[in-house]
């Protein structure tokens, strides 16, 4: 399986979870209104985090290390069971706090209460969403990207049929409801994918306590916990800053042009997670893993570039069809924003190596230092440019962290 490949499959799965997205929120918007997907987004953003969470936030670490013991049946058996094990603990803990919290959580979210049930289903939900981590991550892990594609596509369409029959049924609650339920509903096509494949093993689902690898595992939670933390916060923060200096309907054109570049991103990144994670854990020769990121750039850079330059002569078009008319003022920020995400797909190639190689603590101190550094930039270029320094600062950010994982390869590969 190559990256061209495994960059097809990837595509037909985000393009099913693209698809589910939108017919979430134009059903909500039909049912309940701008209040309705006001409420979708409150809640989609949890559903999100808890399902990165979901099992402690160890899909990462289950990919890299199945990979890297996949000709080793007793060391893969161990991990295994011991990542089974702390899934199902630490989502047990999840859940509690979430029924503990379930009413505060949904007066902050929803402003309303009444949607705490809403809060629960999801606290018990996270036992099935964390078991179809799990499963994900170990066929992730053995690069089967063909089956792994199939049930996120299969999963999405499942999803879609649930959507319209709850939403019919409970309105705007169903339609929530069914963001939570229909993750869940996708072990119906995961597990018996899994238990169909040529490495599936019945021991693969027996939890199994072993403290070597969960030590291990943990360090993919400090990570994972790193990575799904900082970005909402500081986006809540750049948000802030520039409502408080340009207005909110300034911040209604830099989201837009935000939320443009994660959708067509979503289709790259998330071929470099199928593919670079277990591909750079499983390499461990250097001239190995120096010819895989040739590749990725061969591949990958002219892909997003062609997909920027794509969107930047569209952009006309592409604001009116997401948006509406009255956003025409957007256009005026996508090219720094455009040449930001090329940097950025640059520099996650490489950051890969990070993960792949379990280097834990500058993971996570680089995740706070860039963090920083970009919410300190969108502050200077915003005083000097205007709203579209957020899109400079943006794009000098991400050249700032494109340098620093070049040297952290080059050092890691000087080493091997």
């Amino acid at each position: 399986m190559n990256i061209v490949r495994t960059g097809i499959y990837s595509a037909a799965a985000t393009a099913a979870r693209l698809l589910a997205a939108l017919v979430a929120v134009k059903l909500v918007a039909w049912i309940a209104g701008p209040v309705g997907v006001g409420r979708l987004g409150q809640f989609v953003s949890l559903v999100s985090l808890l399902a990165v969470l979901a099992g402690g936030g160890i899909s990462a670490g289950v990919v890299k290390y199945v990979a890297e013991y996949r000709d080793d049946a007793r060391r893969l058996a161990r991990l295994l069971g011991a990542a089974l094990w702390y899934a199902l603990c630490t989502s047990c803990v999840i859940a509690c706090v979430a029924l503990w919290l379930a009413e505060p959580l949904a007066g902050w979210l929803f402003g309303d209460r009444g949607y705490a049930s809403l809060i629960r289903v999801l606290a018990v939900a996270q036992l099935g969403i964390a078991l179809l981590n799990y499963v994900l991550s170990v066929i992730n892990g053995f690069m089967d990207v063909r089956r792994l594609a199939m049930i996120q596509v299969a999963g999405s369409l499942l999803g879609v049929a649930l959507m319209l029959a709850l939403a019919h049924w409970f309105a705007l609650y169903g339609a929530l409801l069914a963001l939570v339920v229909g993750q869940v509903l996708w072990l119906v096509i995961g597990m018996p994918a899994l238990a169909r494949s040529d490495y599936f093993k019945p021991g693969m689902l027996r939890a199994r306590f072993d403290a070597g690898m969960a030590r291990r595992l943990a360090a993919f939670s400090t990570m994972t916990l790193a990575s799904a933390l900082l970005p909402p916060l500081v986006n809540i923060a750049v948000r802030d800053h520039l409502a408080a200096h340009f207005g909110w309907e300034q911040v209604g054109y830099w989201q837009a042009v935000t939320r443009v570049s994660d959708a067509y991103l979503l289709f790259l990144t998330t071929a470099i997670n199928i593919y670079y994670l277990p591909k750079l854990s499983a390499t461990t020769e250097r001239s190995a893993l120096a010819r895989e990121l040739r590749l990725a750039y061969r591949y990958l850079m002219p892909a997003v570039a062609v997909l920027a330059l794509g969107v930047y002569l569209l952009r006309d078009v592409v604001t009116w069809l997401l948006f509406t008319g009255d956003f025409g003022a957007a256009n005026a920020l996508y090219a720094p924003q455009l040449l930001g995400d090329v940097v950025k797909i640059a520099s996650f190639v490489l950051s890969y190596v990070m993960l792949a190689k379990a280097m834990t603590r500058l993971f996570v101190l680089s995740e706070f230092v860039f963090a920083l550094s970009y919410l300190l930039l969108v502050y200077v270029f915003t005083a000097h440019f205007g709203l579209v320094g957020a899109m400079y600062a943006f794009t000098v950010n991400y050249t700032l962290y494109l340098l620093f994982n070049a040297l952290v390869v080059r050092r890691y590969l000087g080493r091997l």
